[in-house]
């Protein structure tokens, strides 16, 4: 396995092919252009197949959040979504704060995670 950080390789045709796999949908591929573009991206590589990716928003100094974290179906329980979460509390320049997927929390947990604050969101219709 190959894990990238600051993935500048990474651009958004191949994100997408590999994001439907995990959360199928419809998404603009400029719009993922410009999302991967703000964000820190460190991936995971199965020879030239992306198979996981972690994605850190920040503002460099007083916040960060890690906006997703995703592995492909086939690839999970192999210690890549710990790897690439070991990767980000090692280069991210801020404190994480995230929302876990219910029923994920123990992944979390078992990787040192500590539950902070209740998550809450506001959608756009």
């Amino acid at each position: 396995m190959e894990y990238r950080i600051d993935d500048k390789m990474l651009n958004a045709s191949v994100f997408l092919t590999f994001v439907k796999q995990v959360w199928p949908g419809d998404y603009d591929i400029e719009k993922t252009k410009n999302a991967l573009d703000k964000t820190l991206n460190i991936t995971a590589y199965d020879g030239k197949k992306l198979v996981g990716c972690l994605r850190i928003l920040s503002d460099g100094y007083f916040f960060g959040t890690i906006t997703e974290l995703l592995i492909l179906p086939e690839y999970q329980k192999q210690g890549i979504g710990s790897r690439l979460l070991q990767l980000a509390k090692e280069n991210t320049p801020t404190m994480l704060y995230f929302g876990s997927q219910p029923g994920i929390e123990a992944f979390y947990e078992k990787n040192g995670c500590q539950k902070s604050l209740q998550s809450y969101m506001i959608e756009k219709k």
